[in-house]
């Protein structure tokens, strides 16, 4: 019985928690994110509008449609794709927010058939 209100009691206490999602507050702004690649930490900004999207890697801008499915997961769309696997559409979505700061993850909008689908998370920084 001990064991039984204990468990009772860790499952109320963490049915109570909530994470925050106040995904308008990320929906324009400039943001900034770090990566990985091959053992190398790099840092990437990207500004948002409504529509756009507009990454700077390595000072390469590099622009993408947005469309919006709902308040915290939207479609990007490169516009000007320089390969086939660029064609793909990204779906993204913003799991929790602080003040100044999001968690996203990320994966290809329709999957591949006879491929893994692939699901990567990250941070971003609203620095402006």
């Amino acid at each position: 019985m001990k064991h039984f209100s204990s468990l009772l009691l860790l499952l109320l206490l963490t049915s109570c928690y909530t994470i925050e999602r106040n995904c308008t507050d990320f929906k324009t702004g400039t943001f900034e994110f770090t990566y990985t690649i091959d053992g190398v930490e790099k840092t990437s900004r990207f500004k948002r509008t409504e529509h756009f999207n507009i990454d700077y890697h390595e000072e390469v801008a590099d622009s993408s449609s947005i469309r919006w499915i709902n308040d915290c997961e939207f479609i990007l769309k490169k516009l000007h794709p320089t390969n086939n696997s660029e064609k793909n559409a990204i779906h993204m979505k913003i799991l929790s927010t602080t003040e100044d700061s999001y968690m996203f993850e990320y994966k290809l909008a329709v999957k591949r058939p006879n491929k893994p689908l692939n699901i990567e998370k990250g941070v971003a920084f609203k620095i402006d």
